[in-house]
């Protein structure tokens, strides 16, 4: 079984990095740690980077996962390659612009770009905000699933994931002890759904609220509360599209032999107990 630590980074392929890095700082709040010529990595948390605009097609999207260690990178290339999965091992030049020690990339069974890395880079510099946005870091992704069942099955027996609920057939799962790290949502193709990051308080969720609302950002959901996870959240859409969160009291998980998914129907009280009701549409 693949061992995941933890969600490590969002790479996106961009044409206009100028306008995502703007977005990026003056609306979403994160800090560039590294500008270079063709990629523009930023932080949220004591992390090197937990984001990276690159020069490229914005059909390009890659959700990067931790392991612990070189063995266990070796392992998990031979146990997906046994499966069918075709496997890239970074290169040295390509480590260095993840800024990790090494890693692997494949395909998920619904096509999405996953990365499994070790030794991703910390800083020695204190994460600082480029606006108060609160943010205390990256926390999960939402991934397109063209089979919610068949995905479900590969990241809880061919990974480590664990369902924590359900809503349909769609799962919630976690890799430690946040209810969720990984969310699958329904879709005819492979993508991103959302990228979530975590804020300290409630009045950091509305603060956002109007502060994206003042700068044209589409508000897609929110805000609202997960029945599921207890998280108070915001949806909004960000550059090339793609969808962010801020939320924060999300549950924790701490007794895994006791858990027990629940199972919520689909429908709009399942995603918010508040009554906020979702524009999100699949936006590739």
């Amino acid at each position: 079984m693949i061992e995941l630590k933890d969600v490590s980074y969002v790479r996106l392929g961009t044409q206009d990095l100028d306008q995502a890095e703007a977005f990026a700082t003056r609306a979403l709040g994160l800090q560039v740690g590294d500008r270079g010529k063709n990629a523009t990595h930023l932080r949220s948390d004591e992390r090197a980077h937990t984001l990276c605009y690159y020069q490229g097609n914005p059909q390009e999207q890659v959700v990067a996962f931790e392991v612990d260690k070189s063995p266990s990178l070796d392992a998990a290339a031979a146990t997906l390659e046994a499966l069918g999965h075709h496997v890239h091992v970074g290169t040295p030049a390509e480590c260095d612009e993840r800024k990790v020690r090494a890693f692997i990339g494949f395909k998920d069974p619904s096509g999405n770009g996953i990365e499994l890395v070790v030794g991703p880079a910390r800083s020695g510099k204190r994460y600082f905000a480029s606006r108060d946005a609160g943010i205390r870091g990256f926390s999960h992704v939402g991934l397109y699933s063209t089979d919610p069942m068949r995905d479900e099955k590969f990241w809880t027996e061919v990974c480590n994931a664990r369902v924590s609920d359900r809503i349909g057939d769609v799962a919630l799962m976690r890799i430690n002890a946040i209810h969720h790290t990984i969310a699958l949502a329904p879709a005819a193709g492979p993508g991103i759904h959302h990228v979530n990051h975590q804020v300290q308080s409630n009045d950091d969720v509305l603060r956002s609220f109007y502060h994206l609302s003042d700068q044209g950002v589409p508000i897609l959901f929110g805000p609202g509360r997960h029945p599921t996870s207890g998280a108070r959240f915001l949806y909004f859409r960000g550059h090339d599209g793609m969808v962010f969160e801020y939320s924060v009291g999300v549950d924790e998980i701490e007794d895994e032999e006791s858990h027990r998914p629940r199972q919520f129907n689909y429908e709009p009280s399942s995603v918010c107990m508040w009554g906020a009701r979702s524009v999100m549409v699949k936006s590739q």
